[in-house]
């Protein structure tokens, strides 16, 4: 299953340690709450470089897939909520 929790978890870890560190701990805490198109969406997003990542997570620019920039926002506002 391509999109399994743990596959999802292992891709989430990165070679640019700030991205790991901002898609790790969204992905541990709350990947298995995820609804499945918010979970494909995340998929695919584990496909870009890390550097279009680490951007996207800065916010500059949202990603121009609607899906995509959901995750990102999800992610975004996990991070803020965890400071």
């Amino acid at each position: 299953m391509p999109n399994s929790e743990g596959k999802l978890l292992w891709r989430s870890r990165r070679g640019m340690l700030e991205v790991e560190l901002k898609l790790l701990p969204f992905a541990q805490a709350h990947l298995r709450h995820l609804a499945p198109a918010d979970r494909q969406a995340y998929a695919r997003l584990l496909k870009e470089d890390d550097w279009q990542l680490h951007d996207w997570l800065q916010g500059r620019p949202a990603p121009e897939d609607p899906a995509l920039a959901r995750v990102v926002a999800l992610i975004r506002r996990t991070e803020s909520d965890a400071a």
